[in-house]
């Protein structure tokens, strides 16, 4: 099989950014509703959102986490997510940082 044809299968995103504390509602809201509407439009994926429990200087470090279970994150579903992203630029400070894991080595039992 092909590197661009196992694209997906088992990769899951982990994209983590900033948000001020004073605009922590605004921001869940906006996240929150990104995310429904990318679960509604893809079936199957599973999406996220973490924060640190501590802020620095006024600052949170948040966490979104999507993964497609028995298929992965392919390329355009990454795209997709990009693309929602875009509506929430307001709400985060700096730059979204995206990251790409995929299944490692169970341990035998």
């Amino acid at each position: 099989m092909s590197r661009a044809a196992d694209l997906g299968t088992g990769r899951e995103l982990f994209v983590y950014y900033r948000v001020a504390d004073a605009n922590s509602a605004a921001a869940g809201d906006a996240i929150g509703g990104m995310q429904r509407r990318l679960v509604d439009a893809h079936p199957g994926l599973v999406a996220r959102v973490l924060r640190r429990p501590e802020s620095n200087d006024s600052v949170q470090t948040w966490m979104e986490a999507y993964a497609l279970p028995g298929r992965g994150i392919d390329a355009a579903l990454e795209a997709a997510i990009a693309l929602a992203a875009r509506a929430m630029a307001g709400s985060i400070i700096g730059e979204r940082h995206v990251e790409v894991f995929v299944e490692g080595a169970s341990p035998s039992t």
